[in-house]
């Protein structure tokens, strides 16, 4: 019984998440506002978590859960105030890096639908 590739796998695997994940944050890098969210020097850290969560969001390894537990992405980012205006920016530099990779039209929407959702349900103050 063959099993279906996943998503993880019909985008590139690997090297596409890197390439995503590394384009976001040079977007952010070069963010003085969206920047100032981050605490740490360089954007490493946070370059690896995020990297990590996609693939295996997406069907690759279990890497993240397996060095940091389950993602609850809401509990970790309960800390800090992500204001509707954080979401626009972090978007906008999302987008930059997913049409970055002119994935095919299927997957590119539905990557995109995905990332929007979260990025959204991350919002928790609006002052």
């Amino acid at each position: 019984m063959t099993t279906a590739p996943t998503f993880y796998d019909q985008v590139g695997g690997h090297e596409t998440f890197v390439r995503l994940v590394h384009r976001f944050y040079q977007g952010v890098a070069a963010d003085p506002p969206l920047r100032a969210l981050y605490p740490d020097e360089d954007l490493a850290a946070a370059e690896e978590r995020l990297l990590l969560f996609l693939e295996q969001y997406w069907g690759g390894p279990t890497t993240y859960s397996d060095q940091r537990g389950h993602p609850r992405l809401r509990m970790r980012h309960a800390p800090y105030a992500v204001t509707p205006d954080q979401w626009d920016w972090w978007l906008g530099h999302m987008r930059t890096a997913v049409d970055e990779l002119a994935l095919d039209r299927h997957l590119h929407d539905q990557l995109w639908d995905y990332l929007e959702r979260a990025a959204y349900a991350m919002v928790n103050s609006f002052g």
